[in-house]
Parts: C-alpha cells; sequence; structure tokens
C-alpha cells in the first residue's frame, strides 16, 4: 500500500532534501546537493521564485519507508504571459516500482487540472537555470553539479504512465588540445576592431557585480526564443547573485561590450566540483568546504554553465573574442577537460559555437510531457 502525504514543516522538507542520499548510496555516478542550499531553494521566504510560481511538495510511503518524492509546480510568468498551459514537476525520485511513481504523478496531474493547465512536463525545475531532464545514455559518468541524476529505470516508469519524450538535451566534452587558437585568435581581433568590443577581465568578484544585471538582461534576450524558456525576472536577479556568483573564479566570467559599455556576449565557467560536493556528502561543515574550494582552486575540468550572445550579434564572430579569453586563462590554469552541461539538441545556434572543438556527446536527457484533457 503506498500512501503519498503533502509535506510542509522544515523536518519533512529535509526528508524530502535527503531522500536520494539513499536511494543512490551506492553510485559513483551521483552527486549530492549541499543540504542547506537544496532547503533553501524551496523556502518560500528566500526564493523569490515563489514571487512567481508556487509548488508543492510530495512524500510517497510504504509503510514507514519513504519511497518516492515529487515538487509540483506552476510557474504562472509561464503559464499567463506565455500562455504555456504547463504543469511542471521536478525532484522527481522513486524506487523501482510503479505503484510508487504512479502515485506521485497523479497527485502531480490532479494540480494540473484543477488549475486548468492542458499538460504536464518533467522533470524541470523553477526556471531556466534549475536542474532539467532525466538521463537517457551516459549513467556511467560522473554527474556535474548543476544536473540531475537518475536510474535507468526511470525511463520505463515514464513511459509506461502514458509521459513521451518532449525534448532531448545534450552534455558533451572535449580535450582542451582539442582548442586550436588559430581557429579564433586573428578573428577575435578584427571582430574587435569592427565592432567596437572590448573583453573585460575579471580578478575579484566584486569587479563582476556592476554587470551582472546586464548579464541577465542579455541572457533573456538571448534565449527567449527557446522553446523552454522562462524570463528571469528582477527580483530573481538579485537572489541568483547571492547563489552562483560567489561561487565562481571571477576569472571564469568573461563578458563583452561594445563602445557604449553594453554587454554583448558573456560565458559563465565553473570549475567541476562533483567530485567535491561527493566527499562533502551533502554538508559544508565541518570538511565540505575545504573539498569545495580545493576543486575551486585546482579543478583541471572546466564546466562551460552558460554562454550567450545578443541577438544583433550572433552572427558576428563575438563568440570568438570569449573563446580567446577562455584560452588564455585555461593555459594559465592548466585545464585538461572543457564539459558542457545540458543544451537543447535542437540549439543550432549553440552546436555551431562549438563545431570546431569536435566536441563528443556523452550523455542525452529528455523531459517527458503528458496531456491532462
Amino acid at each position: 500500500m503506498i500512501t503519498v502525504k503533502e509535506i510542509h514543516s522544515k523536518k519533512d522538507l529535509k526528508q524530502f532534501v535527503k531522500f536520494p542520499f539513499g536511494l543512490y548510496k551506492n553510485s559513483k555516478a551521483w552527486v549530492p546537493p549541499i543540504i542547506t542550499q537544496e532547503l533553501q531553494t524551496f523556502n518560500k521566504k528566500k526564493n523569490p521564485i515563489f514571487e512567481d510560481a508556487e509548488a508543492r511538495f510530495f512524500l510517497a510511503y510504504k509503510g514507514d519507508t519513504i519511497v518516492g518524492r515529487v515538487a509540483a509546480i506552476i510557474n504562472w510568468l509561464e503559464v499567463d504571459g506565455q500562455n504555456q498551459k504547463k504543469m511542471r514537476f521536478g525532484w522527481f525520485d522513486f524506487i523501482d516500482d510503479f505503484d510508487v511513481s504512479k502515485a506521485l504523478l497523479q497527485n502531480v496531474e490532479h494540480i494540473g487540472i484543477e488549475n486548468n493547465l492542458e499538460y504536464a512536463e518533467g522533470p524541470v525545475g523553477f526556471s531556466n537555470l534549475d536542474k532539467v531532464g532525466i538521463i537517457t545514455e551516459g549513467f556511467d559518468v560522473i554527474a556535474p553539479m548543476v544536473t540531475w541524476y537518475n536510474h535507468p529505470y526511470y525511463i520505463k516508469h515514464y513511459e509506461a504512465l502514458g509521459y513521451k519524450a518532449e525534448k532531448t538535451y545534450v552534455e558533451s566534452t572535449f580535450p582542451f588540445e582539442n582548442v586550436k587558437p588559430e581557429f579564433f585568435a586573428k578573428a577575435q581581433e578584427l571582430i574587435k576592431r569592427r565592432y567596437s568590443l572590448t573583453a573585460l577581465k575579471f580578478t575579484k568578484t566584486e569587479e563582476v557585480m556592476p554587470y551582472v544585471d546586464k548579464m541577465f538582461d542579455l541572457f533573456n534576450e538571448s534565449y527567449a526564443s527557446l522553446s523552454s524558456f522562462v524570463k528571469i525576472t528582477d527580483i530573481q536577479k538579485e537572489y541568483f547573485k547571492k547563489k552562483f556568483i560567489s561561487f565562481i573564479n571571477p576569472e571564469y566570467i568573461k563578458f563583452v561590450v561594445d563602445k557604449n559599455d553594453d554587454l554583448v556576449g558573456f560565458a559563465i565557467v565553473m570549475p567541476a566540483f562533483s567530485k567535491a560536493l561527493q566527499n562533502a556528502n551533502g554538508k559544508l561543515f565541518p570538511f565540505g568546504f575545504r573539498h569545495i574550494l580545493n576543486a575551486k582552486k585546482n579543478s583541471k575540468d572546466a564546466i562551460f554553465y552558460l554562454i550567450g550572445i545578443h541577438p544583433e550579434y550572433q552572427n558576428k564572430g563575438v563568440h570568438a573574442v570569449i573563446f580567446n579569453e577562455y584560452y588564455e586563462t585555461f593555459k594559465v590554469k592548466g585545464i585538461e577537460t572543457c564539459i558542457r552541461t545540458p543544451e537543447l539538441e535542437d540549439n543550432e545556434a549553440i552546436q555551431k559555437i562549438w563545431k570546431h572543438f569536435d566536441p563528443v556527446v556523452f550523455r542525452r536527457r529528455k523531459t517527458f510531457r503528458k496531456n491532462l484533457n
């Protein structure tokens, strides 16, 4: 007998966050979140996403044992502003028992129907800066910190419950030695002169901060045409500044501005924190910080998290300026491997940017959709 309970208390939310720690305890590829940070994500008083979205959290029990979880999410910016009548769900984990996955998704679907939504899609987070998709290929590779991991059996659960693959994302990698400066070194100088562009270099986080709002504005512009896009609001910008920017090496943040100091391109790269987070096992204290700081300083893997080019400059070679900056930084840092986080497989513009580096796809992931009417 499976029982599903909606949860509200901090104690229950902590159980919600900690459930995957048992589910994946024998997995070498799963990367645990920092428990306190995950709880802050779900804190309606601290996460400004709840100004424009709502979430309800459910745990599934078999007897007294927790056997699954799911977050049911409605992003009203998406529903009302974009007329996308989508019931989102994420943080969806479960044992290999169809009664469990079915019971959890029935709660999600019921909320969608109650709110006159047309379909459910997941796993997704609240916005485009959250994790997305279940792995369908590439289960044996350690997951970057900005992605979810899942067991292979998840796929058959979605399919058996009437969900069909909706969007496909790819993750790829290439050795730094594949980056040949002859592809962009001369071109980027010409592009900077032709369009009066300047590449900004940072050594301190406080130098980055004056440009962060412009970066989120450009993010909104450059990603607006993608099918999964939901705009980042002003109040969310402040939240993400505190959550992400101080976590990133300032020299791994690259901005390109025009003669008016307006941002026309940006990219954010992070060191690979996955092994450090595995060692931390969800806790910053007493030793988790040490593992994370060591990775921040010494990791030889670079994770490309975000890259955006203003629509007016997307075919003018601005990415060559950005890659030249990273080439110089990575040489000094001794970077050996470059890794790309999930990108929509049908995003042709982003695929063209990477083609010269001969990337190899090491993982695919998908979201799944089910009509509610």
